[in-house]
């Protein structure tokens, strides 16, 4: 690692700037540095580990990253090398490395804050902000003609690749999948609904800033091109952690509507939905499940190891038995 910092030293003019590794997460596929000075955290390095991806994907990520940033959005930038590349590559141990230098995003993670939110502030706000963000993203995205292609949904999410990576034993998991790739591949995909989107959208990836409520965003790693409404379907999911604690079914999914509705404000003031799109919300909450469920599976394969099915048993048991909503809703 010193010899890489050593070079990305020189290729960002950083010399004199200190350099802290983050410590990695379950599945990631990056090793993460932040670059301060004097105390203040100013940038984000980023350095690929795995060399599952091309020079092609890193340049498609950072260029739709620069765009969001140039017109406005809520989101760290991408800073270019001194040779003006929003992405570098170097040789380490014979392998090629790609690496990009982003903005810090002011503010925090809610999860530092221990998911209290921004003193003297009501948490209407937080929903509705985090849905403005995505909404600004999405109307740039409708409006966004890459130069560098990133990946289309069923690129991964066909039958023939997850056929492979589900294990045989679980084939009722295998069939509830087919149906729903089935589904997916009846719906509309016209510009209004259908575009480059986040495709990790939730709190462990942008930070707010405690003073004002402003949300910016990061992380665009998994960025592709998929439904709008799939951004939309993982903040659903994300908001079961503001519900957990209530006990009655019912009143748990009103309050699940009720974070949601928030969110769809925020969203509606930057962009609107496609028509029809909103109605299948069970669907696309289901296409997080499978994502869930193909990255647990993805991070077993690269790390040689067998899969616990205790770890995608919920979403599973959902698929399987069509319970609606990530089983957060009217049929529990």
């Amino acid at each position: 690692m010193t010899g890489i910092l050593e070079q990305v030293k020189h290729l960002y003019a950083l010399e004199g700037y200190t350099f802290t590794p983050v410590s990695g997460h379950e599945g990631g596929r990056n090793r993460i540095v932040t670059v301060s000075r004097n105390g203040e955290n100013l940038y984000v390095l980023r350095i690929s580990a795995l060399g599952d991806r091309s020079e092609n994907d890193y340049l498609a990520e950072a260029e739709f990253v620069r765009f969001l940033s140039e017109s406005g959005a809520p989101v760290a930038d991408v800073i270019p090398s001194v040779h003006g590349k929003l992405v570098e590559w170097m040789v380490s141990d014979g392998n090629p490395l790609y690496v990009s230098l982003f903005a810090y995003a002011k503010g925090m993670l809610l999860a530092d804050n221990g998911y209290r939110y921004r003193e003297g502030a009501p948490l209407s706000e937080y929903f509705y902000n985090t849905g403005k963000a995505l909404g600004a993203i999405h109307r740039l995205s409708k409006a966004y003609t890459p130069i560098h292609p990133r990946p289309d949904f069923f690129d991964k999410y066909n039958i023939d690749y997850l056929s492979r990576l589900i294990p045989d034993e679980y084939g009722e998991l295998k069939k509830a999948v087919a149906e729903r790739l089935e589904a997916f591949r009846a719906l509309p995909k016209d510009k209004d609904c259908y575009g480059l989107v986040h495709f990790d959208f939730s709190d462990g990836n942008y930070h707010i800033d405690m003073d004002t409520g402003a949300v910016t965003v990061f992380d665009f790693d998994n960025c592709m091109n998929c439904w709008y409404m799939f951004d939309l379907a993982n903040l659903w999911i994300h908001n079961e952690g503001w519900t957990r604690q209530e006990p009655d079914p019912g009143r748990r999914f009103a309050l699940m509507r009720q974070c949601f509705g928030l969110q769809l404000q925020g969203y509606r003031s930057e962009t609107d939905l496609a028509d029809g799109m909103l109605e299948k919300l069970p669907l696309f909450i289901d296409m997080v499940l499978i994502e869930n469920i193909v990255d647990e599976l993805e991070c077993c394969v690269r790390e040689g190891e067998a899969l616990d099915w205790e770890d995608i048993e919920d979403a599973a048991e959902c698929l399987i038995n069509s319970v609606p909503y990530a089983g957060f809703g009217e049929a529990q």
